[in-house]
Protein backbone atom coordinates (compact mmCIF):
# COMPACT_ATOMS: atom_id res chain seq x y z
CA UNK A 1 0.00 0.00 0.00
CA UNK A 2 3.03 2.55 0.75
CA UNK A 3 4.35 2.27 -2.50
CA UNK A 4 1.64 1.93 -4.76
CA UNK A 5 0.93 5.62 -2.52
CA UNK A 6 4.19 6.67 -3.35
CA UNK A 7 4.17 5.83 -6.68
CA UNK A 8 0.75 7.36 -7.29
CA UNK A 9 2.51 11.09 -5.25
CA UNK A 10 5.37 10.75 -7.85
CA UNK A 11 3.55 10.25 -10.82
CA UNK A 12 1.28 13.33 -9.85
CA UNK A 13 4.11 15.49 -9.10
CA UNK A 14 5.64 14.43 -12.58
CA UNK A 15 2.27 15.38 -14.50
CA UNK A 16 2.13 18.71 -12.27
CA UNK A 17 5.95 19.41 -12.90
CA UNK A 18 5.68 18.90 -16.83
CA UNK A 19 2.02 20.78 -17.12
CA UNK A 20 2.70 24.27 -16.08
CA UNK A 21 1.60 26.15 -19.45
CA UNK A 22 3.81 29.36 -19.25
CA UNK A 23 6.79 27.48 -20.10
CA UNK A 24 4.67 25.55 -22.54
CA UNK A 25 4.58 28.46 -25.13
CA UNK A 26 7.88 30.32 -26.14
CA UNK A 27 6.69 34.33 -26.13
CA UNK A 28 5.80 36.51 -29.15
CA UNK A 29 8.83 37.85 -31.26
CA UNK A 30 8.04 40.76 -32.66
CA UNK A 31 10.80 41.48 -35.93
CA UNK A 32 8.69 43.92 -37.95
CA UNK A 33 5.80 46.54 -37.67
CA UNK A 34 3.89 49.27 -39.50
CA UNK A 35 1.15 51.45 -38.30
CA UNK A 36 -1.90 52.38 -39.36
CA UNK A 37 -4.49 55.69 -38.49
CA UNK A 38 -8.11 54.36 -38.16
CA UNK A 39 -10.09 57.13 -37.54
CA UNK A 40 -9.50 58.53 -34.50
CA UNK A 41 -6.93 55.34 -33.48
CA UNK A 42 -3.48 54.80 -34.30
CA UNK A 43 -2.70 51.06 -34.59
CA UNK A 44 0.76 49.35 -34.51
CA UNK A 45 0.46 46.11 -36.55
CA UNK A 46 3.36 43.46 -35.70
CA UNK A 47 4.78 40.94 -37.52
CA UNK A 48 7.01 38.08 -36.25
CA UNK A 49 8.34 36.93 -39.50
CA UNK A 50 9.79 39.60 -42.44
CA UNK A 51 9.46 39.32 -44.82
CA UNK A 52 6.14 37.97 -45.16
CA UNK A 53 6.30 34.64 -47.34
CA UNK A 54 2.70 32.41 -48.30
CA UNK A 55 1.74 29.40 -46.44
CA UNK A 56 4.24 30.56 -43.85
CA UNK A 57 2.82 30.42 -40.09
CA UNK A 58 3.46 33.64 -38.18
CA UNK A 59 2.10 35.58 -35.14
CA UNK A 60 0.46 39.36 -35.67
CA UNK A 61 0.09 41.42 -33.08
CA UNK A 62 -2.55 44.69 -33.38
CA UNK A 63 -1.55 47.41 -30.36
CA UNK A 64 -3.95 50.73 -30.41
CA UNK A 65 -2.42 53.42 -28.90
CA UNK A 66 -3.67 53.63 -25.08
CA UNK A 67 -4.35 50.00 -24.98
CA UNK A 68 -7.61 47.73 -25.48
CA UNK A 69 -9.41 49.38 -22.41
CA UNK A 70 -12.78 50.48 -23.77
CA UNK A 71 -12.60 49.65 -27.71
CA UNK A 72 -13.88 46.88 -29.58
CA UNK A 73 -12.93 46.30 -33.41
CA UNK A 74 -12.81 44.12 -36.53
CA UNK A 75 -10.19 42.84 -38.54
CA UNK A 76 -11.17 42.47 -42.39
CA UNK A 77 -7.85 40.94 -44.95
CA UNK A 78 -8.30 40.83 -48.63
CA UNK A 79 -5.82 39.22 -50.68
CA UNK A 80 -4.51 40.10 -53.65
CA UNK A 81 -6.82 42.23 -56.64
CA UNK A 82 -8.88 42.89 -52.73
CA UNK A 83 -10.33 39.42 -52.77
CA UNK A 84 -12.11 39.40 -49.66
CA UNK A 85 -10.72 35.85 -47.45
CA UNK A 86 -13.43 35.68 -45.00
CA UNK A 87 -15.78 37.93 -43.08
CA UNK A 88 -14.57 40.25 -40.68
CA UNK A 89 -13.60 38.66 -37.88
CA UNK A 90 -13.55 40.59 -34.45
CA UNK A 91 -10.32 41.59 -32.81
CA UNK A 92 -9.82 38.71 -29.58
CA UNK A 93 -6.78 39.15 -27.32
CA UNK A 94 -3.64 36.90 -28.53
CA UNK A 95 -3.46 34.21 -27.02
CA UNK A 96 0.55 34.07 -25.58
CA UNK A 97 0.33 37.98 -25.71
CA UNK A 98 -2.56 38.70 -23.95
CA UNK A 99 -2.11 42.76 -23.67
CA UNK A 100 -2.77 43.14 -27.54
CA UNK A 101 -5.33 41.57 -29.51
CA UNK A 102 -3.61 39.05 -32.53
CA UNK A 103 -3.78 36.73 -34.58
CA UNK A 104 -1.77 32.96 -33.39
CA UNK A 105 0.14 31.26 -36.31
CA UNK A 106 -1.86 32.66 -39.00
CA UNK A 107 -0.58 32.26 -42.75
CA UNK A 108 -1.53 34.27 -46.10
CA UNK A 109 -2.97 32.08 -48.64
CA UNK A 110 -1.35 33.31 -51.74
CA UNK A 111 1.04 35.71 -52.94
CA UNK A 112 0.66 38.99 -53.35
CA UNK A 113 -0.23 42.67 -52.41
CA UNK A 114 -2.37 42.44 -49.33
CA UNK A 115 -4.64 44.95 -47.38
CA UNK A 116 -5.62 44.62 -43.66
CA UNK A 117 -8.84 46.36 -42.78
CA UNK A 118 -9.48 47.74 -39.53
CA UNK A 119 -13.15 48.83 -38.49
CA UNK A 120 -12.68 50.22 -34.38
CA UNK A 121 -14.71 51.58 -32.02
CA UNK A 122 -14.03 53.00 -28.59
CA UNK A 123 -14.54 56.19 -26.42
CA UNK A 124 -13.08 58.37 -29.14
CA UNK A 125 -16.00 57.04 -31.64
CA UNK A 126 -15.48 54.67 -34.96
CA UNK A 127 -12.77 54.49 -36.78
CA UNK A 128 -11.72 52.69 -40.05
CA UNK A 129 -8.37 52.46 -41.52
CA UNK A 130 -6.43 50.17 -43.85
CA UNK A 131 -3.04 48.94 -44.41
CA UNK A 132 -2.20 48.86 -48.02
CA UNK A 133 0.12 47.04 -49.92
CA UNK A 134 1.63 44.14 -47.64
CA UNK A 135 3.98 42.68 -50.04
CA UNK A 136 3.33 38.73 -49.59
CA UNK A 137 6.04 36.59 -50.99
CA UNK A 138 6.16 33.69 -52.74
CA UNK A 139 5.72 30.54 -50.62
CA UNK A 140 8.76 28.94 -49.42
CA UNK A 141 10.52 25.75 -50.53
CA UNK A 142 9.58 23.17 -52.61
CA UNK A 143 5.65 23.45 -54.55
CA UNK A 144 2.99 22.06 -52.43
CA UNK A 145 2.31 19.25 -54.33
CA UNK A 146 5.78 18.09 -54.77
CA UNK A 147 5.93 18.46 -50.84
CA UNK A 148 2.94 15.73 -50.66
CA UNK A 149 4.09 13.26 -52.91
CA UNK A 150 7.51 13.30 -50.68
CA UNK A 151 5.75 12.63 -47.88
CA UNK A 152 3.01 9.76 -48.78
CA UNK A 153 6.58 7.83 -49.97
CA UNK A 154 6.70 5.93 -46.41
CA UNK A 155 3.00 5.50 -45.87
CA UNK A 156 3.45 3.68 -49.53
CA UNK A 157 5.93 1.66 -48.27
CA UNK A 158 4.35 0.53 -45.22
CA UNK A 159 1.10 -0.31 -47.22
CA UNK A 160 3.47 -2.72 -49.51
CA UNK A 161 4.65 -4.08 -46.42
CA UNK A 162 1.17 -4.77 -44.91
CA UNK A 163 0.20 -6.29 -47.88
CA UNK A 164 3.27 -8.79 -48.17
CA UNK A 165 3.20 -9.63 -44.50
CA UNK A 166 -0.65 -11.03 -45.28
CA UNK A 167 -0.21 -12.62 -48.03
CA UNK A 168 2.86 -14.06 -46.33
CA UNK A 169 0.59 -15.44 -43.22
CA UNK A 170 -2.53 -16.14 -45.38
CA UNK A 171 -0.36 -18.79 -47.78
CA UNK A 172 0.98 -20.45 -43.98
CA UNK A 173 -2.64 -20.35 -42.68
CA UNK A 174 -3.78 -21.80 -46.02
CA UNK A 175 -0.86 -24.64 -45.55
CA UNK A 176 -2.25 -25.57 -41.84
CA UNK A 177 1.55 -24.14 -40.58
CA UNK A 178 0.85 -21.51 -37.65
CA UNK A 179 2.74 -18.35 -38.26
CA UNK A 180 5.42 -17.45 -36.93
Amino acid sequence: MRKTLLAFLATAGLLLATALPASAYEPVNIVHTEHVQAGPYGITVGFSTWPLRAMQSLDFTFIPDGGLDGKTGTLTTMGPENAKFGRPQPLARHPRKREVWGLDIKSLKTSGDWTFKFDLAGPAGPGTGQLRNLAVLEQPGPPMGLSWAISTIPLIGLAVLIFFAWRRTRARLRGGGLPA
